[in-house]
């Protein structure tokens, strides 16, 4: 299907759904996903993708893969794959005991991109579900704890603004910036604007000598993408309903509302 959007990756869309553990999102990609994390994946298996490189699991049908491949996985062009979707597991063994029941249920999330019932397994002891279509356009992730989002998020911030904002270095050479993560703490502050569903934009971005502002709207709950961004539009003519902000002297973040 056509999109009406170009997909871009400065514009932050999220949405959390504190009941049914997952967030919503636009403009984050596995490989910024992957990179945050702060324990390792043991395994993922595969629920739907166009990876090469999975092994198979006889039982399940499913193809996985290892953890010590998932960074190979991560440097893949994921958002060419069309659907993305993956689970992550501790043991191989546990595949082999997933009732048919389960198995079912691990489709119906690969397929439908929801869940038949809170897809945290016992036998699997996963953290994730990882439910993306052209990855970074449409993302939906599943969290155990919520922990695991916040730090994503405040560790992704910091990486998109060192991107856009490279050093200047001798003989022209530029280097990534380095900026501190955004703390939990401010993260946290914006569940209110997170679960109505709000915008980050790093596009309209307002900086000085002092400070860098990354305006925040307030636009509501949107699964198609298209949507959000007409939306999007449409407020970003208004005064944000918030801003983050980066003191560059103190090198710390706050969170301003409007």
């Amino acid at each position: 299907m056509k999109r009406n959007h170009p997909y871009s990756r400065d514009l932050l869309y999220l949405h959390m759904n504190e009941r049914d553990h997952y967030v919503l999102s636009h403009g984050i990609e596995f490989h910024e996903f992957f990179k945050s994390l702060q324990d390792p994946f043991a395994h993922l298996l595969l629920l739907k993708h166009r990876y090469e490189d999975g092994e198979f699991n006889s039982h399940t049908l499913f193809e996985y893969v290892p953890g010590n491949n998932a960074e190979k996985l991560a440097q893949a062009n994921v958002h060419a794959f069309g659907d993305f979707c993956w689970i992550d597991f501790e043991e191989v063994e546990a595949l082999n005991v997933l009732t048919a029941q389960e198995i079912a249920e691990l489709l119906y999330l690969g397929h439908i991109k929801h869940h038949l019932k809170l897809p945290f397994y016992n036998q699997l002891n996963n953290r994730f579900v990882y439910l993306s279509n052209e990855d970074g356009w449409f993302n939906k992730i599943y969290y155990r704890n919520f922990n695991d989002f916040y730090r994503m998020l405040g560790d992704v911030l910091s990486s998109k603004l060192g991107e856009m904002k490279p050093e200047k270095m001798l003989l022209g050479i530029r280097k990534k910036k380095s900026y501190p993560s955004v703390s939990k703490e401010i993260l946290k502050a914006l569940i209110p604007a997170l679960k109505e569903g709000a915008v980050l934009s790093l596009k309209h971005m307002q900086q000085n000598r002092n400070r860098m502002e990354i305006p925040i709207w307030i636009i509501g709950d949107f699964a198609d993408m298209d949507d959000m961004h007409d939306e999007y539009k449409e407020a970003s003519r208004s005064q944000p309903d918030g801003r983050i902000v980066f003191d560059k002297k103190l090198k710390e973040w706050s969170l301003l509302a409007q």
